[in-house]
């Protein structure tokens, strides 16, 4: 039986290489986890935004989870949402969503290039970037977003810094510069690997 031109014919794994591919999809279980964690900060999300409606409309109870889950400090008794609790709460919750786009990478990029293609390329929504994700692009990316969740930590702390010691501000903008540099780091490293681009020219 004829192939066709560039093609090869594939030839069964032999036992041993079998078994060590197939082990791949012990890792299936670790994306459904990360599922699970997902839908969880979804409940945490609606949670915290119906708070926060609830607290708008004058409950003192909602206002009262607002302030304890966001650690907010105040010498005089709060009765009534103010510009800095309605921030805090917005930036957590923009928080959560950096967070679930950071799973959405994890568990879409992880399971395409380590466990097995999705085929989404006729797919409407296939994002921009899995056409073109591998270890070293996911990476980046992956640094790119932690960048980012600890650029919105960060701001919080900024926000409220009145509840915390100058220590925890040091410590905290070390670590987000410690993120960026690693960020860079990865990135650099991924350029100078990368294999130079070949360019036909014609003589004319």
């Amino acid at each position: 039986m004829q192939h066709p031109p560039g093609t090869s014919r594939t030839s069964p794994l032999r036992p041993l290489p079998n078994l060590i591919f197939a082990s791949r999809w012990l890792q299936l279980p670790l994306y459904l986890g990360l599922i699970a964690a997902q839908a969880v900060y979804v409940v945490h999300f609606v949670l915290e935004l119906l708070h926060l409606v609830e607290a708008a409309a004058g409950s003192q109870t909602a206002l009262q989870q607002l302030i304890s889950s966001i650690g907010y400090k105040s010498t005089t008794e709060m009765t009534s949402l103010n510009e800095t609790i309605i921030m805090l709460v917005v930036l957590a919750l923009i928080d959560v969503v950096m967070i679930s786009n950071l799973l959405i990478m994890v568990i879409v990029g992880g399971y395409e290039t380590f466990v097995s293609r999705m085929n989404l390329e006729s797919h409407p929504d296939q994002p921009e970037w899995l056409s073109h994700v591998n270890a070293s692009v996911l990476k980046v990316k992956l640094g790119t977003a932690i960048i980012g969740i600890s650029s919105i930590h960060l701001l919080k702390t900024f926000i409220n810094a009145d509840n915390y010691s100058e220590k925890v501000l040091i410590a905290q903008t070390a670590i987000h510069i410690t993120f960026l540099l690693s960020a860079m780091a990865i990135a650099f490293t991924d350029r100078i690997m990368a294999p130079p681009a070949h360019h036909n020219v014609e003589e004319l």
